[in-house]
């Protein structure tokens, strides 16, 4: 794999600046692709993910992603990765991306810088809800098209295709209509406002910089409302006090935000219940099951 990433590079002066390449050295990049970390004779150092041709979709979303993000963090808070190029070789797609050092999360900066973009994000959105092209959530697809109406993007955009993918483990769709009915109409009554969301927000996609800002990669993004985000942050941990004064400093939570957390972690749990199966199931069946007796 190496040596393919040396002859890719040589197609692409964006990366290379023309210095030859020293090492490529294995690192961390999920379960999904392959990632590397490619240093320069002239001291430049390049992240890159690696995957089969087949996948290149998933690092055309996320360079869209990304794109977005950068457009609308607050710089003085938050860095995001710059993509520096996309390439295709034999029968392997590499995106290469800006390298940040990250260390220990200075965790009320990052969630100061989290709540400027949603904050700014939905001051020049245009008010509907969704993503333009078909995205990905994990390893699964992430549904594209757009409403005005964020219940009945987020049930049927969002939580419906979960359900659709659960059939195979034994959900029933129709066995939950009621409750998805509920849903559509409770989140259209919270009327949020249409904010850029990074979709995918655990402690595995955001870290800090060693110059003290946040930083956020590896996201699903879509216009969504924000406390999607605010929810991931609580499902798997990670984020500590710090962060959440920092949010509420900026742009404070409504004060019944926490009643929306199952909802939107709901999403999530379908989501790696179809791919890792295990617990999660269990998790969303208690999860749907909650939800019934709200109806």
């Amino acid at each position: 794999m190496e040596e393919l990433i040396q002859k890719a590079l040589s197609s692409s002066n964006k990366v290379s600046s023309n210095s030859l390449i020293e090492k490529i050295i294995p690192v961390g990049g999920g379960c999904i692709h392959k990632a590397w970390s490619i240093h320069f004779q002239n001291g430049k150092r390049v992240f890159a993910k690696s995957n089969y041709i087949d996948n290149i979709n998933m690092f055309k979303f996320e360079r869209e992603c990304l794109s977005v993000l950068k457009r609308f963090a607050n710089e003085s808070y938050i860095c995001v990765p710059e993509t520096l190029d996309l390439i295709s070789y034999q029968n392997i797609s590499i995106l290469f991306l800006e390298w940040i050092d990250l260390k220990q999360c200075q965790q009320n900066v990052l969630g100061k810088g989290l709540a400027l973009l949603h904050k700014s994000s939905s001051e020049w959105s245009k008010k509907n809800f969704g993503w333009e092209e078909e995205g990905f959530i994990g390893s699964s697809t992430q549904a594209r098209g757009w409403k005005s109406n964020w219940g009945e993007f987020f049930v049927n955009y969002r939580l419906r295709p979960q359900l659709l993918q659960a059939k195979a483990w034994g959900v029933r769709v129709e066995d939950y209509e009621d409750v998805l009915i509920y849903l559509s109409s409770y989140l259209n009554d919270h009327q949020p406002k249409t904010s850029l969301v990074h979709g995918d927000l655990w402690s595995g996609n955001c870290g800090s910089t060693k110059n003290g800002l946040g930083s956020l990669y590896d996201p699903a993004c879509y216009w969504a409302d924000r406390e999607v985000d605010i929810s991931m942050t609580k499902l798997f941990g990670g984020f500590n006090r710090e962060f959440y004064k920092g949010y509420e400093e900026i742009w404070p939570l409504n004060k019944f935000s926490k009643d929306r957390n199952d909802i939107y972690n709901l999403y999530h749990l379908l989501n790696h219940a179809n791919i890792f199966g295990g617990s999660y199931k269990e998790n969303s069946l208690k999860i749907l099951k909650d939800l019934r007796s709200r109806v």
